[in-house]
């Protein structure tokens, strides 16, 4: 990881960028375009029918692994795919990560996209490279192709038995045109042998053996190392600090102020220090004394949007989401009402590596060489030329492995402040965050406030469905058509509600609307953006719906869902519902749990849950034990989704279903932030918790329901689900409803 790429590596990776677009929907024109330009040069002795895609003269099929690897396991299902086209043992494929470049296409790793973006192309790039090695067998034979198949890393004759190893027909392989996506034909399904397995992730052993991989183990001849100091208060400034005495303190080579940007998510303004260790630079931190211009972040508590929240509910929304029939009419004539609010709080991301960069500038090339744990490395390059004015072409970026992403390395904040840092020192530097810095800088998900009004008829179905959302938003400026620019309030990624949110476009009479709180607190992606919490509320709500109603949970679940198989979308962000995948997910978790077949006792219940987001159709169910005391166990969750036709890695699907609800559960029961001042109070994990794991649920369920659709992404549509189902059963074994997070602050104890 610390060595640049060979100088063959990046004669092919540069020579090849010019077939970018090719490669990433097919392999046609790929290898003249790399065999014209001198990229396969006979040295070099392999067969590259692609970018992602290398077998040398001695059989090793070496595979490119393009999206960031951030413990989702991609790194080794999308390889799989290319492995089961070329029908090779996995035990002999090399896994290599790419590193960010155009050739490859779309490199970001987030919102469960990986999979969906690339999985069919996948399937045809391994294919055309199997034809290709089938033909050039059945060349040398000369035999009709059609008498010939690959199996085993090999290409049998069938008639006579004989084989050729991919090996020996590199050069033949290589010699020959890519054939026309029409004569291309990827396996059946049923013929699999290597998808739908459970198989280990590529870097296991060097992850628990403590190997370099991540961005925080990068390691460079000369290199130096940096800390950098912002404002507590977002969007502050340095006046002045007490540069001559840091620079005088054991180790430090440099300290300085760094101007930065308006820009919340950005280079935003601090001090750096860098030393010649880590351990130095945050030893001179701790003596470093700023006087700050706090700006008007200074003002926010979370009392004071509390307040202005409440305030805001007594009053129309300031934008309207959606608006069907008449909700207070409905209301007015219902059998039944319910009213409630639901608070949850701003959270950071947590992820257990700080946030770093390693930047190397050269000035004399005018070129800037970076490592970087990102989920997107084309934002992060785009942030840093924009901000510096480099050319992307001068700016390489090495993708490193991730200690854990959930959102917050979509942002490239620490990537474009090593930036700036190591253009003021003639040396590689190492940027590294402190937690502190990890906790009270992030980019963090929205706090929120629902103020829900709900009512259902004699016969128990929702007649009505009002949800005032006051959301918060940060000023930014917008260009407009005349060239000129206008200051509008931005809400925070997943703090923007769609009126096509379940149940709004399956009621007569609906009106969702939504208020901004301007802050200066800068946010950003969280693991399932906005499904996080939307979802809690509002299964969570359905359920006091349907208790109101006397109606058992699932039945009043299936009777709101309806009939319709499908339910289009509705305005721009619309998205059709296939109301039949959540039906059927929603009946297999019933069955699969024994939903209403065990009588529980007192302090003992199930709740249950489902939602749709990010492609995936997930219903669960969770059941718990209260003590009388209030102390909870989630003694068991059934999970069952549809992710449609294919489960790539069976081993890595169920570890990404495990840890959502481990981490579900770990974000509905501690983490809060608190904001006084314009600080975030918390500080490291003493008063942040997380989830330990003798409060892990002691029974975790996985079942996939297999589908004829797209294959779909899984590490976010189950984190959705586990929280209002927790919730619900917490309620039927206590009969206490939680409407505020994080649950810690909740009195379950009963009597």
């Amino acid at each position: 990881m610390s060595r640049p790429a060979s100088p063959a590596r990046r004669r092919f990776l540069g020579q090849s960028a010019g077939v970018a677009l090719l490669l990433g929907v097919q392999a046609s024109g790929a290898i003249a375009a790399l065999a014209g330009n001198g990229a396969q040069e006979p040295a070099a002795g392999d067969f590259v029918p692609n970018a992602f895609i290398r077998i040398g003269t001695d059989g090793r099929v070496t595979l490119v692994s393009k999206q960031p690897e951030i413990g989702q396991g991609i790194k080794t299902s999308l390889p799989m795919v290319l492995a089961e086209e070329l029908e090779v043992d996995w035990k002999s494929v090399r896994v290599v990560q790419g590193d960010l470049n155009p050739i490859y296409g779309s490199q970001g790793a987030g919102g469960s996209t990986s999979t969906p973006t690339n999985y069919d192309n996948f399937h045809r790039l391994g294919a055309t490279a199997r034809t290709m090695l089938v033909r050039a067998a059945a060349q040398t034979w000369n035999v009709p192709v059609a008498e010939c198949h690959a199996a085993d890393g090999a290409v049998v004759h069938g008639a006579s038995g004989r084989k050729l190893g991919y090996g020996a027909l590199v050069r033949a392989a290589s010699a020959l045109p890519v054939p026309d996506a029409k004569e291309v034909v990827p396996k059946d399904p049923a013929t699999y042998r290597l998808l739908g397995t459970r198989v280990g992730g590529v870097d296991n052993a060097l992850v628990v053996s403590g190997q370099p991989l991540f961005g925080i183990d990068t390691r460079l001849p000369g290199m130096l190392y940096a800390t950098y100091v912002k404002c507590p208060v977002p969007g502050g400034r340095p006046v002045e600090a007490n540069l001559d005495a840091i620079k005088r303190m054991p180790g430090v080579k440099a300290a300085f102020l760094v101007e930065g940007t308006e820009n919340l998510n950005g280079l935003r303004p601090g001090v750096a220090i860098v030393a010649d260790s880590t351990w130095n630079a945050f030893r001179a931190r701790k003596n470093l004394k700023v006087t700050w211009d706090e700006g008007e972040g200074a003002r926010h508590s979370w009392s004071g949007f509390l307040a202005a929240a409440q305030a805001a509910s007594g009053q129309p929304g300031a934008a309207v989401m959606r608006k069907d029939g008449d909700v207070d009419a409905a209301l007015a004539g219902a059998a039944r009402t319910v009213e409630a609010n639901y608070v949850y709080p701003f959270i950071s991301h947590a992820s257990m590596e700080p946030q770093n960069c390693t930047a190397w500038f050269k000035p004399l090339e005018g070129t800037l060489e970076l490592w970087a744990p990102t989920q997107n490395p084309g934002a992060g390059q785009a942030l840093v030329s924009t901000t510096f004015n480099i050319p992307k072409d001068k700016i390489l970026l090495h993708i490193t492995r991730s200690g854990g992403g959930f959102g917050r390395r979509l942002s490239s904040d620490f990537i474009v402040e090593a930036a700036a840092i190591a253009q003021k020192v003639k040396a590689p530097v190492k940027l590294t965050w402190m937690r502190e810095d990890d906790l009270q800088h992030d980019h963090f998900r929205a706090g929120g406030f629902h103020f829900l009004r709900g009512g259902v008829d004699d016969h128990g179905k929702v007649v009505a469905w009002h949800d005032h959302f006051v959301t918060f938003a940060n000023r930014v400026e917008k260009k407009e058509s005349d060239g000129g620019s206008a200051s509008v309030l931005q809400p925070g990624s997943g703090g923007n509600l769609s009126g096509d949110e379940f149940p709004g476009r399956w009621l007569a009479n609906c009106l969702i609307e939504q208020t901004p709180l301007e802050c200066r607190i800068p946010m950003g992606p969280w693991r399932a953006p906005g499904s996080n919490v939307f979802a809690w509320v509002f299964h969570s709500f359905i359920d006091e719906l349907a208790h109101a109603a006397g109606r058992d949970p699932l039945a009043f679940r299936l009777d709101l869902l309806g009939d319709n198989d499908l339910v289009a979308g509705t305005g721009e962000r619309g998205v059709p519902y296939n109301v039949g995948r959540m039906r059927n997910v929603l009946k297999a978790v019933a069955e699969k749990s024994g939903w209403g077949q065990r009588k529980f006792a007192r302090g003992q219940g199930a709740g249950i849950a489902f939602h749709f987001s990010h492609r995936g159709y997930v219903a669960e169910v969770a059941e718990v034990t209260v003590s009388k005391e209030g102390r909870l166990r989630v003694d068991r969750v059934v999970v069952v989704a549809d992710i449609g036709a294919q489960i790539v890695n069976l081993s890595g699907a169920e570890n990404q279903v495990q840890g959502s609800v481990i981490d579900g559960l770990s974000t509905l029961m501690y983490p809060a932030l608190d904001i006084d001042k314009g600080r975030i109070v918390q500080s490291n994990f003493h008063d942040y918790a997380l989830l330990r794991m003798p409060d892990t649920p002691t029974t975790i369920e996985t079942h996939f329901l297999k589908t004829d659709y797209p294959v779909t992404g899984l590490g976010e549509p189950v984190f959705p689900p586990l929280a209002p189902a927790v919730c619900n059963a917490i309620f039927a074994a206590t009969g206490k409803r939680v409407r505020e997070l994080p649950l810690s602050k909740a009195d379950l104890s009963w009597s």
